[in-house]
């Protein structure tokens, strides 16, 4: 199951005049987001998720052949690469100033802080078993803090944006199968095939994104909550939401390609 969530930070968005973010803003805007630590978790989450693809699908399951192949695919330059190229694309007028006003606040950064913190402590099975058991006892109405994090949830679109990123990714990761020789299925079977998972992905997602920003949250008030779900009803927090989560889908699109391919033919006993 691959997470598409990036998160901002809680914002206060001054008025004024709107000015089409410049490569040198973006690039500080990345730099203040810490861009290369989250693709470095995602790195690692990549190649966890490699090893049990390996022994789901292959008979001798993981190896270090296998992870050699995993950790090529997950190159954090290349998945960069395509990040920063999507994200500059939907980015596009958008204005950075009040984004990188508030990012290079100290409150910015101790949110920027929380989702990596939290990010990383998923990769602990153990742990983010126990955070989505957490999530699971609650039951609505949600107490206050949990509400603000709902309402979070609801105003960014979050379940549906990662829903959407998953479905993609399964989708290319079946063309790889296929263009790997793996399997023998038209496209129509491929969609068939992947809107069949659609109900539990949803479900997994649900639970995995609340299980996340409970943990990541736990130490922001109701009222920061709040604030932040505010920014995403601004032009700069929308134009900043879209853009990451562009960037990320084509992203894992790549990467899912790329395992279908490296798997084919695995299956198949050749060697990438």
């Amino acid at each position: 199951m691959r997470h598409f969530l990036f998160t901002l930070g809680l914002l206060v968005l001054t008025v004024q005049s709107a000015a089409a973010a410049t490569r040198a803003e973006i690039d500080n805007l990345f730099g203040l987001l810490r861009i290369d630590e989250m693709l470095q978790v995602m790195r690692d989450e990549g190649i966890d998720y490699g090893d049990n693809l390996a022994d789901d699908m292959l008979p001798g399951g993981t190896g270090p052949g296998w992870q050699a192949i995993v950790q090529r695919i997950h190159d954090t330059e290349k998945m960069g690469a395509v990040l920063r190229a999507s994200f500059d694309d939907s980015f596009t007028g958008a204005d950075a100033a009040p984004l990188l006003e508030f990012f290079g606040s100290d409150s910015g950064q101790r949110i920027v802080g929380l989702e990596l913190e939290a990010r990383r402590a998923f990769l602990d099975a153990d742990f983010s078993d126990a955070a989505l058991e957490n999530f699971r006892t609650q039951e609505e109405p949600y107490e206050p803090h949990l509400a603000a994090i709902d309402r979070f949830i609801a105003v960014n679109d979050l379940i549906e944006y990662n829903v959407s990123g998953a479905l993609n990714a399964n989708y290319m990761f079946f063309l790889g199968l296929a263009e790997g020789g793996a399997i023998n299925l038209s496209e129509e079977d491929m969609l068939r095939e992947v809107w069949a998972t659609e109900e539990g992905t949803r479900t997994d997602t649900r639970e995995w994104i609340y299980a996340y920003l409970m943990t990541a949250y736990d130490p922001l008030s109701v009222a920061e909550i709040d604030a932040y779900a505010a920014l995403s009803e601004t032009g700069p927090g929308q134009a900043l939401n879209q853009a990451l989560f562009a960037g990320f889908d084509e992203m894992y699109k790549m990467i899912s390609l790329s395992l279908g391919l490296a798997l084919a033919r695995q299956m198949q006993g050749e060697s990438l």
